[in-house]
């Protein structure tokens, strides 16, 4: 028996439990009265072809005979075919359904691109039962799995049939329960498996996270190899020379005199790289705060690459337009400047050009300049300039110069300023904050 009748239509028209002529609403309003009394004056004979099923359904399980019967003359037989949608997430939920044949599919969010299938029901299963306790909305889709035939029944029989009959209502309530409970102990042992699961996942991917750690602290090393091989050799090798011409001329005091200056200067720069590479491995700058000036800071500088600015037919020019006392950590505050200086060297070693360091107080910060006129830079390698191992220099580097000198500056509570534009030359500003 199929009943082709509308959800919206079920309200306004009563059909006879038994399949006759349907019933026209009693001008006194009493159609219910009606069909109770008919309900209760259905027969052994006249039992729908559904009555063995419904008395093996578990939800009704503790009826007698004849309550089967009366929940059987209240229920209502629908067919559906495959992929058609019985009741829709949010829609008013005011029946439940038990399959008799055939499957349904339970699901979460069943309009979206990822739906969530929560549940396949077969024969003798029920879904939809807590339209018969409560009036919230549906909270999920359910949609036929192939053809399939089911047995509804609505809200307002059912709560008719139990006030009738308490013992209903009670082992409805009981199956109910049944199947919550089921259902709870279902999605903890599905919690605990996704717990599992997880725990599993985290495990490899610590796992995997401490293998990347590792290449990458190995890859680092290498570079860092590379970088201090190649950088100490060049000192290296001209402290050996300098050391075997004055092992040569040991009775000439004046030439003796240049080539112990000319060595101080090549410890000098490895005391400086050493510098930046133990900054960079402690990954802070540790700062010994003393008075100075921006004077002395430039001499400095002029003292250690000055030579090698004149060999490269670079013109140094020092204009200091401030030059009262401060407090910063001048050994680092000028390794940050020689850093600036030997890329400006590097940028103008083809041919030539002009250095100027330049210190003006802006308001509240000491400003130190190093501006050149080399090659300069573009915007790709401007993006670049402060990441470790980076050099577009192409003569050799640590790759850390820029990087030590922003540490440096923001050590001390400052910040750096850098401009540049190929063929014009590069621009770089320090600002420290004056301290009293």
């Amino acid at each position: 028996m199929v009943s082709s009748e509308p959800a919206g239509e079920r309200a306004a028209r009563t059909v006879d439990p038994s399949g006759s002529t349907p019933l026209r609403p009693a001008a006194d309003g009493r159609v219910a009265d009606q069909r109770a009394l008919q309900r209760r004056a259905l027969s052994v004979s006249a039992e729908p072809d559904w009555f063995p099923f419904l008395r093996r359904a578990y939800l009704f399980k503790g009826l007698t005979d004849d309550e089967v019967r009366l929940v059987g003359a209240s229920c209502s037989e629908e067919e559906k075919e495959s992929g058609e949608v019985i009741f829709v997430e949010g829609s008013t939920a005011d029946r439940f359904y038990i399959v008799i044949e055939g499957r349904v599919e339970v699901w979460k969010n069943y309009y979206d691109p990822k739906p969530d299938l929560l549940a396949v029901h077969g024969s003798g299963r029920f879904f939809g039962e807590m339209a018969l306790i409560d009036e919230l909305p549906r909270s999920a889709t359910v949609v036929a799995k192939e053809r399939t035939r089911l047995l509804s029944l609505y809200r307002d029989d059912f709560r008719r049939l139990i006030r009738e009959r308490s013992s209903i209502a009670l082992s409805v309530m009981t199956g109910i329960s049944y199947m919550v409970r089921n259902s709870n102990e279902a999605y903890v042992d599905d919690l605990r498996k996704r717990n599992a699961e997880l725990e599993r996942a985290y495990a490899q991917l610590k796992k995997a996270h401490v293998e990347r750690l590792r290449s990458e602290r190995l890859s680092t090393l290498g570079k860092f190899s590379s970088l201090i091989l190649h950088d100490i050799r060049n000192p290296l090798s001209v402290l050996k020379g300098q050391l075997q011409l004055m092992q040569m001329r040991l009775g000439d005091s004046e030439k003796l005199a240049g080539h112990i200056g000319a060595s101080l200067v090549e410890v000098n720069r490895l005391e400086r790289l050493a510098g930046e590479f133990l900054d960079y491995s402690r990954g802070e700058v540790r700062l010994d705060m003393a008075v100075t000036s921006a004077p002395e800071l430039f001499a400095k500088v002029e003292a250690e690459i000055g030579d090698r600015l004149a060999a490269s037919r670079i013109t140094l020019v020092k204009d200091v337009r401030y030059s009262e006392p401060v407090i910063l950590d001048a050994e680092r505050v000028a390794r940050a400047l020689l850093n600036l200086a030997d890329n400006a060297r590097k940028a103008m070693t083809r041919s030539g050009g002009t250095l100027t360091l330049k210190s003006y107080r802006d308001g509240g910060n000491l400003v130190l300049e190093a501006a050149d006129t080399g090659e300069g830079m573009g915007s790709d390698v401007l993006a670049h300039v402060f990441e470790p191992f980076y050099s577009a220099s192409g003569q050799g580097g640590t790759g850390l110069g820029m990087l030590i000198v922003k540490n440096i500056v923001e050590a001390h509570g400052g910040a750096v300023r850098l401009g540049s534009k190929p063929g014009v030359g590069t621009r770089v500003l320090l600002s420290f904050p004056l301290r009293s």
